[in-house]
């Protein structure tokens, strides 16, 4: 097919990571290539809360670690959080449902081959560390980034 499709992920809400993840699953299942590009609060969804670090931080960056979600499953939602009971509720109706969780779409995503990329610039600004993110991200400048979208058949901004 030789198709590809770009995502720029720029919300740190668990709907519209959903939403993206979906599409690019269902995009891989049609054999296109996807190319999602995470920039500032869509970097919580590729955070691994298992490798969060304090070290080598200022304070601000300390703050903006604790007090931000430490990865998909802590995302809230962009509408009808009611801290939290709305994405209690929801989650509960996908199980109820028989759906995959956001976390289910990631890791689909992943053993699919999407291409997984963060914006150097957003992660220095909020103060992450490579290391603190899922193996597969890799950190490149929006120019680069920029290059990618510019040639696929779809860009997203989600």
């Amino acid at each position: 097919m030789d198709k590809r499709m770009n995502l720029l992920m720029f919300s740190g809400d668990y709907d519209k990571a959903m939403a993206g993840l979906i599409l690019a699953n269902t995009a891989r299942e049609l054999d296109v290539d996807v190319t999602m590009f995470f920039a500032f609060w869509g970097l919580f969804l590729v955070r691994d809360p298992d490798k969060m670090t304090f070290e080598d931080k200022t304070i601000y960056e300390k703050i903006m670690g604790w007090m931000t979600p430490k990865g998909p499953e802590e995302l809230p939602l962009s509408k009808m959080n009611f801290s939290g009971l709305g994405k209690l509720m929801l989650t509960e109706m996908i199980e109820d449902n028989e759906a995959p969780k956001l976390i289910h779409f990631l890791k689909g995503a992943r053993k699919k081959n999407v291409k997984f990329y963060a914006c150097k610039l957003s992660v220095e600004i909020m103060g992450f560390k490579p290391e603190e993110f899922i193996p597969e991200l890799e950190i490149i400048e929006a120019k680069t980034y920029l290059k990618d979208a510019l040639e696929s058949d779809m860009q997203l901004f989600i």
